[in-house]
């Protein structure tokens, strides 16, 4: 199988999510109210970047005041720096089409979201969250740095394009991949961006149908966790599947006896899931895994097969969209699912449910 496939990344950078946007009732000055907007929101762009295509249609209608931008879900401020694919991904367990968006003009909710300027606050947090995945992989961010600025233009011009051929033709300077021993760049060993975001979904909920909206964001846990992969001699070809990577990064839902996340259980102290685990190492036939300890973590024990208490147990993993196949090449997954800024962002649904004797 191979590692990279370019069909497989340009079908990522052509996904799109189809969006409704509706301007918030407290904002019309006009009657009848503006009807909605519907839009193409690529999967990996982001919020604020659809801004100047939806403006015109509200404009005339807007009250006096400049502009402080923000969108919301069922009543959720969305937070704009995350990709839009991943805000669906995880917000909506059953795929909502379209989407259906509120826009706010006025009235930004400082206290929930950090400031956004428009596309410069894009473009910078953008350009920073590629530094921070060149020094993860390389352990320096120079590359990144030392870009001229006719490529810096050109990366980003081509990334808010849906330029997939323009952005590779300056992102392959950086050598920040791909992974994998059949790939251009052999990189076969080293640290690999990852961002979690786990929801929990709450005591009485057992199957994704059920899953109501999200009110707070401190029902999801954000994990900046990278997976560090170390190659052994005399061990050429190992695939390191998705699940050994998915139990590095969360070992405590795990167990080595099961094959499938809905199977995997561990005793939840209470209420509350905090971010990250202590350092794992997993050792398979030709590859050692480790996550460095990024942040802290309640450290939960297994529910002895024994136990009748309540668990939390993962219901879903999405990756752009995807559920993805535990037995893939882990690879694969990066080479052919990560974002542009090279980080990979996995969506993990945590529910409850029962271990009974």
């Amino acid at each position: 199988m191979d590692l990279y496939s370019e069909d497989a990344a340009r079908f990522v950078w052509e996904g799109a999510i189809p969006i409704q946007i509706r301007l918030h009732e407290s904002q019309v000055t006009t009657l009848p109210p503006p009807p909605p907007v519907q839009i193409l929101g690529p999967r990996i762009g982001y919020l604020p970047l659809l801004v100047s295509s939806i403006k015109p249609h509200f404009n005339d209608t807007l009250p006096p005041g400049s502009d402080s931008v923000w969108f919301e879900y069922k009543g959720l401020p969305l937070k704009w720096y995350i990709p839009t694919g991943v805000l669906f991904d995880l917000l909506c367990a059953e795929p909502e089409r379209p989407w259906n968006l509120t826009v706010h003009f006025r009235g930004y909710p400082g206290e929930t979201l950090t400031p956004c300027d428009g596309e410069d606050s894009v473009k910078w947090s953008f350009i920073n969250s590629l530094k921070e995945a060149a020094y993860i992989i390389n352990g320096n961010c120079k590359n990144v740095m030392n870009m001229s600025q006719p490529d810096q233009s050109e990366l980003w011009q081509s990334f808010t394009k849906g330029n997939m051929d323009g952005y590779t033709r300056v992102s392959s300077k950086l050598k920040l991949g791909p992974f994998g021993e059949d790939s251009a760049v052999k990189i076969t060993a080293g640290r690999i961006p990852i961002r979690l975001y786990l929801r929990i979904l709450g005591d009485d909920v057992y199957h994704l149908e059920d899953v109501t909206a999200v009110e707070s964001w401190d029902s999801i846990s954000y994990i900046n966790r990278p997976v560090e992969i170390h190659r052994e001699e005399g061990e050429e070809g190992h695939y390191i599947t998705f699940k050994k990577a998915m139990k590095c990064l969360l070992p405590e839902f795990f167990d080595d006896e099961t094959s499938e996340p809905d199977h995997v259980f561990v005793q939840r102290e209470d209420n509350d899931f905090d971010a990250a685990n202590e350092n794992s190492k997993i050792t398979g036939a030709g590859a050692v895994m480790s996550c460095p300890e990024e942040q802290k973590c309640a450290d939960l024990a297994f529910v002895k097969p024994h136990s009748t208490k309540k668990v939390n147990q993962i219901k879903l993993i999405r990756i752009q969209g995807i559920e993805v196949d535990l037995e893939i090449p882990f690879f694969w997954v990066v080479n052919n699912l990560k974002n542009p800024e090279y980080y990979l962002h996995i969506c993990v649904y945590m529910g409850s449910s029962l271990n009974h004797a």
